[in-house]
């Protein structure tokens, strides 16, 4: 990089990137519980599962909303020394610095089935899709205002975008790099300069 640039991460993108490997390893941890009888029976697990998946995903996708809209309203426009960083460096690097609790989180769902079938299984399915949610949230208000919202890699490096770390956003119009609005991959190829 050139003196003074430095490279921006999309904030969707950080946000969406651990939803499937929550959902995916919750929903098959939920499976293998149902399988199980456990101590509560299967029955209760389930019914004690499907609340707790609708608690975390109304927990995962509230949590810090306010703080979202305030760096987000707050945000400058990029300048043209920036770098965006691809979609898929994002997400290698999200999932890098979460994987280190997921398979833990996923054998201690499917371990908690001998006592409460699926529960577990079902609350880590529900964080995942709060946190899918949230990226459809910060997507709708990306094309509100016609920007995407950007951040500084460093400050996320625990996969935080709004933690006390991140200082503030800034904003590129909306064709810019290769992840449209909510984070999804875009269907062709995109320009990559901020714009």
């Amino acid at each position: 990089m050139g003196r003074g640039a430095y490279a921006l991460a999309r904030v969707a993108v950080i946000v969406r990137a651990p939803a499937g490997w929550l959902w995916w390893p919750g929903v098959l941890a939920a499976g293998v519980g149902v399988l199980v009888p456990g101590l509560t029976g299967r029955r209760i697990g389930v019914l004690a599962g499907a609340a707790l998946f609708l608690i975390a995903a109304i927990a995962v996708f509230t949590v810090r909303r306010k703080r979202y809209l305030e760096l987000a309203r707050t945000a400058s426009r990029a300048g043209k020394a920036v770098f965006l960083q691809d979609r898929a460096v994002t997400v290698r690097a999200c999932r890098r610095a979460l994987r280190w609790w997921l398979l833990p989180a996923f054998l201690a769902a499917v371990a908690s089935s001998f006592a409460v079938p699926a529960a577990a299984g079902m609350l880590m399915a529900g964080a995942g899709a709060g946190l899918w949610g949230k990226a459809l949230w910060l997507g709708r208000w990306e094309r509100t205002n016609d920007v995407l919202l950007w951040v500084r890699p460093e400050w996320v490096a625990r996969g935080r975008p709004a933690g006390k770390t991140v200082r503030a956003y800034q904003t590129t119009g909306i064709v810019a790099g290769d992840a449209g609005p909510g984070g999804a991959r875009r269907g062709r190829a995109a320009p990559v300069a901020a714009r």
